[in-house]
């Protein structure tokens, strides 16, 4: 069956997308403009994007010593999504935008990924620096920077990490000092002078716009000169490429920022990634060496607000990563069915006189061919599931807004995670039905798996995601998260239980999701956060794996009812059902594997010497 249509069955009959018009921001909204939407994302992807995703990989970024070269069909591409008003796709109409729901937004955004993620990234990342902008900059902030990012003049960056501090964004070292008398005064904010280096940022250097919005972590020293310890200190700053006047036109003078090298991936090597340099003197403003940046918020309020950015852009990643677990799994599909090779076996063994077989038939690649299928459609109802929440949050009353709320920071770790890890194995596997061809560049699946191994590193490791969710997310306000999210789990077990075929899935469902509570109990028996998360990582994996059965099991349910009603595409529906079997017998069972070191109390990766590694 086709992406779209799988698309259309998630977002409209699963998650019920249609039902948000009757909200006021979306009340202008119908199926119909939802359905407009969804076509000239498809149409684009396939016409601007798609076409080009292995030259921008090929003719990767290169600096010439004054700049940073890229096919100019990366820039076309991205000016064309911009000028289609998807950029600013979920913002108001007042600013330009759509106010489109962002879970259609999310399934928009799915076509461009699947299509080139490596060119996708740069409208990705500059839709969520606008979306910062407009959440916690103030009025001239948003009509400088944000209004010309989303509608196609600038682009944006996030510039975190430091290449001494990595992920310990509490160890940065770049500083940002007051700029001289009436510096608080400025139109565009607090006026500062930064210096300092920022590592990997993505979309850092290129010409592919008017301008170059930076944000900027960087921390405020005392009056001793010293810098604040830890990540209370860091603020936030606008700091563009190019100076703009307090109304927001260029004024032609370049900023104190200077790319100092580009970083070659692995993969995502049609996004720029770079290092750079803030405030080193190569470019002088007013003769003085300094990069000039805007703060946004208050001081020391930094990152709070940048994790604005980084929790929409971990639903994004986890999002792009579905996207190439789905690219590949279209490839390997199609190369399945078309691939003669191997006779069947029959009471005298093989006969050579007959045809060889396509090799979908052989059941060793329906294994792969469904493993992967599981994964990308997992993963994909995990990020709109995670979107629809966005929206409830932002749009739904009191009662439902808190509630999405709380979901959405328990399930933002493994809307990043799970699908970086599983449909990057997607991937793998892809490659594998390809045999020896998969690992050459004939087939593109190769560059999907080296663009998918990207995303368990982007926007926070998995070692990361899984301290964050078992050290903080699943205890949050004494586990109310925690306790929504399994009232669902039973919701959909008993919903389930009504369907003959289902019952063992609910019975399983329930025992992961009983695993899970032991393991969260035993991990924090004698609240030791030293040690309570020393074995994350496989909490991450069976919560991870426990969430997606809990969604296949919700489809499956679904599926089951549609197809007796005779309603929908009976051989989507029937894909879903054989997807979900293969799920819960295949997959689930490993949930307790991983689960059983974090209630057992394993402490070697706490006390191993090192000495023996």
């Amino acid at each position: 069956m086709t992406f779209r249509a799988t698309l259309d069955l998630l977002l409209l009959d699963w998650l019920q997308a249609a039902a948000l018009t009757a909200r006021p921001r979306f009340a202008d909204h119908s199926a119909d403009t939802f359905a407009a939407v969804l076509d000239l994302s498809e149409r684009l992807a396939q016409d601007k994007f798609a076409p080009h995703n292995r030259r921008a990989d090929t003719e990767e970024p290169h600096f010439d010593g004054e700049r940073v070269h890229l096919p100019e069909a990366t820039r076309e591409a991205v000016q064309a999504h911009a000028e289609a008003g998807l950029r600013a796709a979920g913002q108001d109409a007042e600013c330009g935008g759509m106010q489109l729901p962002y879970v259609v937004e999310a399934a928009s955004r799915s076509f461009f990924m699947k299509a080139s993620i490596g060119i996708d990234a740069y409208a990705m990342l500059t839709t969520a620096n606008a979306n910062l902008l407009m959440a916690h900059g103030t009025p001239a902030q948003r009509a400088a920077f944000a209004v010309p990012e989303l509608d196609g003049r600038y682009t944006g960056t996030m510039c975190l990490s430091e290449p001494q501090a990595g992920s310990s964004l509490g160890d940065i070292l770049t500083r940002a000092v007051p700029d001289g008398a009436g510096s608080d005064a400025d139109p565009l904010g607090p006026r500062y002078r930064l210096q300092g280096h920022k590592m990997w940022i993505s979309g850092g250097e290129h010409e592919l716009a008017d301008n170059i919005v930076h944000l900027v972590l960087a921390k405020v020293p005392g009056a001793d000169g010293r810098l604040p310890p830890g990540v209370k200190g860091i603020s936030l700053f606008i700091v563009p490429r190019w100076l703009v006047n307090a109304d927001g036109r260029l004024t032609g003078t370049r900023n104190d920022v200077a790319l100092a090298g580009l970083n070659h991936k692995l993969g995502y090597r049609g996004t720029v990634n770079t290092l750079l340099n803030f405030g080193e003197g190569r470019y002088p403003v007013a003769g003085r060496a300094g990069a000039v940046g805007y703060r946004v918020g208050a001081e020391g309020d930094g990152l709070r607000c940048m994790f604005h950015m980084m929790n929409e852009a971990r639903i994004q990643v986890g999002l792009g990563a579905t996207m190439l677990g789905w690219a590949g799994y279209e490839a390997a599909l199609d190369y399945a069915r078309q691939r003669p090779q191997g006779r069947p076996a029959g009471p005298a063994g093989r006969d050579p006189a007959t045809p060889p077989r396509p090799i979908i038939e052989h059941p060793d690649v329906r294994r792969m061919l469904l493993a992967q299928k599981a994964y990308a459609e997992g993963g994909l109802a995990l990020g709109l599931y995670c979107a629809r929440l966005v929206d409830d949050k932002a749009t739904g009353d009191a009662a439902l807004a808190s509630e999405a709320g709380a979901l959405l920071e328990l399930l933002t770790p493994v809307a990043k995670s799970w699908p970086s890890e599983w449909c990057q194995e997607a991937n793998s596997l892809a490659i594998q039905v390809h045999g020896g061809y998969g690992y050459t560049r004939d087939f593109a699946v190769e560059q999907h798996w080296r663009d998918n191994r990207l995303n368990m590193i982007h926007e926070g490791t998995h070692g990361i995601q899984a301290q964050d969710l078992l050290g903080r997310k699943v205890r949050a306000e004494g586990g109310r998260a925690l306790a929504l999210w399994q009232a669902r789990l039973q919701d959909t077990a008993r919903r389930a239980r009504a369907v003959v075929a289902l019952q063992p899935m609910a019975d399983a469902l329930e025992d992961a999701a009983a695993l899970v509570t032991a393991a969260t109990q035993a991990a924090w028996r004698g609240d030791r956060p030293d040690v309570a998360t020393h074995n994350a990582m496989g909490y991450l994996r069976g919560f991870g794996h426990t969430v997606v059965a809990w969604l296949w099991l919700d489809l499956a349910t679904l599926a089951s009812q549609r197809l007796e009603a005779g309603a929908g595409d009976a051989q989507l529906l029937q894909g879903q059902l054989a997807a979900a079997r293969y799920f819960f017998v295949r997959e689930l069972p490993q949930v307790g594997a991983w689960l059983a070191p974090v209630i057992d109390g394993d402490d070697q990766l706490a006390t191993l010497d090192t000495d023996v590694l």
